[in-house]
């Protein structure tokens, strides 16, 4: 199969979609599959200009210039056209975007009659709501801005929310995708799509094999080590976090991972406590290296995120978490401190009970289940199951 991604920023920045989007590629080309990835051009360092990419002009959209945005239209369809008229023609589009990507993945889907599979990252509804007062107001106009540029495609779908946004870009797809089943039922509650697939996003599985072998037998007795990683912003929470390590005055290690707009923020609160360090942005590597190596990983968001990686990728090394969002908790099944609410006071509480438990040798093991089911061989395994299946439909109704 020729399979064609379409993503709102570059597979080389930042960002967890970005880097399932990747190791999607990398192990569908194993399977023997031919995978171009549209997207905006970046602006930064670090961009790949490999033939296997389509970097649409773009606009930064960020200060440090890691996100752009391509603005989608006919000039845009035109180059993008231009760009895959050489290369081998395309059997299916999988979108995995959702704002302008997701645009002009449909179009160009729709122009030429490919079936669509399109996989739902984004919370659209919480992470507007953490971002800005505005929301309601820019869901508004983003729906305005849906409606235009997806006109003729599909049938119209009225709204102003968040969820009248994702079932406006659903349309047409002949198969709709969440990496949880947390996000998946929401997403059928809403009626975004009748069924939708829940396909985990994986870990790379000789990368996890190669930072499993470098970590040493047993961790040595000491100050419990915790690790928090994340793009710095609201939705993440890491300012709760690093304040209730303040309150808290647990005795441990906290390892920050990660950039980003409230890194400053982040700084005040830490300052004077001897025992946070900032680690800074960190190769893809190097993050797993140092969550295999700690003793519990920290995630904070409630409620945005569509799968969060991050607890699943600490259980596939066999690392507990603390988790602040029940969903992700009872998608973990195990292995981890559950937050009992979103207060400051009851995640410092948590972190005592998990520094405890470290110290005494009864912190909570990853069940094994879910370790096995996050690597990325079974993940694209499922995905390709779906590709099938949608061309199969399509090859019926096309006869």
């Amino acid at each position: 199969m020729h399979i064609v991604f379409f993503g709102d920023q570059h597979l080389a920045s930042l960002g967890g979609a970005q880097v399932s989007m990747r190791l999607q590629k990398q192990y569908l080309e194993r399977a023997g599959h031919t995978v171009t990835a549209v997207a905006p051009r970046m602006h930064g360092t670090g961009r790949p200009s490999d033939h296997d990419y389509v970097d649409l002009p773009s606009v930064p959209i960020t200060g440090d210039r890691e996100y752009s945005m391509s603005w989608p239209g006919r000039r845009t369809d035109r180059f993008l056209g231009r760009a895959l008229a050489s290369r081998p023609p395309v059997d299916l589009v999988h979108v995995q975007a959702d704002f302008w990507g997701a645009f002009i993945g449909h179009r160009f889907a729709h122009r030429h009659g490919i079936p669509v599979v399109h996989t739902m990252h984004n919370r659209v509804d919480v992470g507007m709501a953490a971002v800005t007062p505005l929301h309601r107001q820019v869901l508004a106009v983003l729906n305005l801005w849906r409606r235009r540029t997806m006109r003729g495609i599909g049938t119209p779908v009225t709204g102003r929310d968040g969820w009248a946004f994702l079932r406006g870009i659903a349309q047409e797809s002949s198969a709709v995708t969440a990496p949880s089943g947390h996000f998946a039922r929401r997403l059928e509650q809403h009626e975004v799509f009748p069924r939708v697939d829940v396909v985990w996003n994986g870990i790379d599985d000789d990368l996890r094999t190669e930072v499993l072998a470098a970590v040493p037998e047993g961790r040595a007795p000491g100050r419990p080590r915790f690790v928090w990683l994340g793009r710095m912003s609201p939705e993440k929470r890491l300012l709760p976090f690093l304040e209730a390590v303040v309150e808290s005055r647990v005795d441990a290690e906290i390892e920050v991972i990660g950039g980003g707009g409230q890194l400053r923020a982040a700084q005040r609160i830490a300052r004077g406590h001897s025992g946070i360090r900032f680690a800074g942005r960190l190769p893809y590597a190097e993050t797993l290296a140092r969550m295999a190596a700690t003793d519990a990983v920290v995630q904070t968001s409630i409620g945005f995120e569509t799968q969060g990686m991050t607890p699943f990728e600490a259980a596939t090394l066999g690392t507990p978490t603390v988790v602040s969002d029940p969903d992700i908790a009872a998608e973990l099944r195990g292995g981890l401190w559950s937050v009992p609410d979103a207060s400051v006071a009851a995640l410092a509480d948590t972190l005592n009970r998990a520094a405890s438990d470290i110290r005494s040798g009864t912190a909570p093991i990853p069940d094994r289940e879910v370790a096995a089911a996050f690597r990325q061989s079974s993940r694209t395994a499922a995905m390709i199951e779906i590709y099938e299946r949608v061309l199969a439909a399509d090859d019926t109704l096309s006869r």
